[in-house]
């Protein structure tokens, strides 16, 4: 249904530092960057846009990621933190989401909630 997101940032280095951490257990790379944003997907094929934006912080959004497995999800996770990101979830099943759903959960550097995903 989708084509892309964006995300406005506050701090684009601290944003793609962030994603490239995060993104790249999931197999998404940095596909554009300049001194307004990033975009980021599978290699040639930007789908997460991060814009710079000096207004007000907004109420943060959810954005959840497509991973491969469960060892991605932790990679995810874990790189995440050490990038900058907040604990939101550990890497494990969500029963009550559906049987076989297990995710991650973090806090990016702007307060939007990234969720990465295998179902």
């Amino acid at each position: 249904m989708y084509d892309h997101i964006g995300l406005k940032v506050s701090n684009i280095d601290a944003s793609v530092r962030f994603y490239t951490a995060a993104l790249a257990p999931l197999g998404y790379v940095m596909c554009s960057r300049d001194d307004s944003g990033a975009g980021f997907g599978p290699k040639g094929e930007p789908a997460l846009w991060l814009y710079l934006h000096k207004g007000p912080a907004g109420a943060g959004a959810h954005i959840a990621l497509r991973a491969p497995d469960h060892a991605a999800i932790r990679k995810f996770h874990s790189e995440g933190v050490k990038a900058g990101g907040r604990d939101n979830g550990a890497a494990g099943a969500r029963a009550d989401y559906s049987p076989t759903y297990f995710a991650a959960f973090l806090i990016d550097p702007d307060g939007n909630n990234v969720e990465a995903v295998c179902a």
